[in-house]
C-alpha cells in the first residue's frame, strides 16, 4: 500500500501545476453511486467526497441511484453535460461487464465517459458455509466432477460480477455446477447461512465479517495476489487457475467529452486523496488495491476488463437473464 500511495502522489505532483489552470464548477458536484448506500462502492465514494469537497471548494454530493448493476446510474450520467458537475463511480459490473453482456445497454462504456482515475480494486472470495464438508479448491473441483450438475453455486445475480467469477472458475476447472442467481448477496447468504446454497463467490466486503465471526469458510480469492486483508486465504492463481482475475473495481469517470485539463485536475486530487494515510487504511479495510495513477491507465485497464469479461460471457454462453 505504501508503495501505491507513493505512485499516487508521485503522479499527483507531475501534472497538478498544468491542471491548476482547469477552472472547477461553482456549483455542487454530484458523485453518482449505481448501488445503495451502505455497500463498498458507496462507503469509498462518500471518502472521496469527504476529501475532494475542500479541495474543490465545493460540496461533492454522493447521489445512489441503485439498480441493474449499476447500469441505470452509468446511463443516466452519459446523458448529462461534460462540465465536471456530475461524475460516475464507475464499476466492474457497469464498465466491465455489462458491455459485454446480449443485453442492449443504452449507453456506450467505451465511447460516452471519461476516465478520470482508477480508485481501487478488491478481490472476490469463494466462500462456503462452516458446516459444508469440503473447504479446499482441490477437494471442491473433485466433488464437483463426481457430482456433475448437482453441487449449487449462488450468485448475486445473473450476469453480476459474482456470476462471472463463477463462469470463469468453471471454465478453467473444467466442472459443471447448479448456478442460482438471486437479486442481490443480502438474500443468497441468508441462503447459504441455511443450507440451500453450498458455494458462491462472493465479495470481500461482504464475505470479511461472514469468515471472521466463523459461519462461512473462505477457500479462495481471486486477485492475483492475496489481500492483505486475508493473508492466510491462497488466490487461485496460486492454487493452479493461471491469471485468474475476478476483481471488483471501481473508479471515477465523467460523462464524454469532459475538458484535457479538468481530467489532468481532478486525476491529480484523486491521486492525492489516495496517498493521504487515513484514506489508505480505510482502502485497507475495504481490501481495494492498485487504485491511482494516470487516466489513461485507468482507460486502458477498463479496455481489458471489457474484452476479458466479453471472452468469458461468450464462451459460457452467458445472457445475464435469470
Amino acid at each position: 500500500m505504501k508503495r501505491r500511495a507513493f505512485a499516487a502522489a508521485a503522479v499527483a505532483a507531475t501534472v497538478a501545476p498544468v491542471a491548476m489552470a482547469q477552472a472547477l464548477p461553482t456549483t455542487p458536484v454530484r458523485l453518482v453511486v449505481g448501488f445503495p448506500p451502505g455497500g463498498g462502492t458507496d462507503v469509498l465514494a462518500r471518502l472521496l467526497a469527504h476529501k475532494l469537497g475542500p479541495m474543490w471548494g465545493t460540496t461533492v454530493i454522493v447521489d445512489n441511484r441503485a439498480g441493474a448493476s449499476g447500469t441505470i446510474a452509468a446511463d443516466q450520467v452519459a446523458r448529462v453535460a461534460a462540465d465536471g458537475a456530475t461524475l460516475l463511480m464507475a464499476h466492474v459490473s457497469s464498465h466491465g461487464i455489462a458491455p459485454g453482456l446480449p443485453k442492449k445497454l443504452g449507453y456506450s462504456a467505451e465511447r460516452d465517459f471519461t476516465a478520470i482515475s482508477l480508485v481501487g480494486a478488491t478481490p472476490q472470495m469463494l466462500i462456503c458455509g462452516a458446516d459444508q464438508p469440503v473447504k479446499t479448491v482441490p477437494g471442491l473441483i473433485d466433488l464437483c466432477r463426481k457430482n456433475p450438475g448437482k453441487i449449487i453455486f449462488g450468485s448475486a445475480g445473473s450476469g453480476s460480477a459474482q456470476h462471472l467469477a463463477l463462469e470463469l472458475f468453471k471454465l478453467q476447472a473444467k466442472v459443471d455446477v447448479l448456478h442460482v442467481p438471486y437479486k442481490g448477496s443480502a438474500p443468497l447468504v441468508n441462503d447459504m447461512l441455511g443450507g440451500q446454497i453450498q458455494y458462491s463467490f462472493e465479495g470481500m466486503t461482504t464475505a470479511t465479517p461472514l469468515v471472521r465471526d466463523g459461519r462461512m469458510a473462505a477457500l479462495a480469492q481471486t486477485r492475483p495476489r492475496r489481500s492483505k486483508t486475508h493473508p492466510t486465504v491462497p488466490t487461485l492463481a496460486e492454487l493452479g487457475f493461471a491469471g485468474f482475475d475476478a476483481s471488483i473495481w471501481f473508479g471515477l469517470v465523467a460523462p464524454r467529452g469532459l475538458p484535457p485539463a479538468l481530467v489532468a485536475r481532478m486525476n491529480a486530487d484523486v491521486n492525492t486523496v489516495l496517498a493521504m494515510p487515513d484514506v489508505v487504511d480505510k482502502l485497507e479495510q475495504y481490501g481495494a488495491e492498485d487504485g491511482g495513477g494516470s487516466p489513461q491507465r485507468f482507460d486502458e485497464f477498463m479496455r481489458q476488463e471489457r474484452a476479458k469479461w466479453a471472452q468469458v460471457i461468450k464462451s459460457a454462453n452467458v445472457t445475464g437473464e435469470s
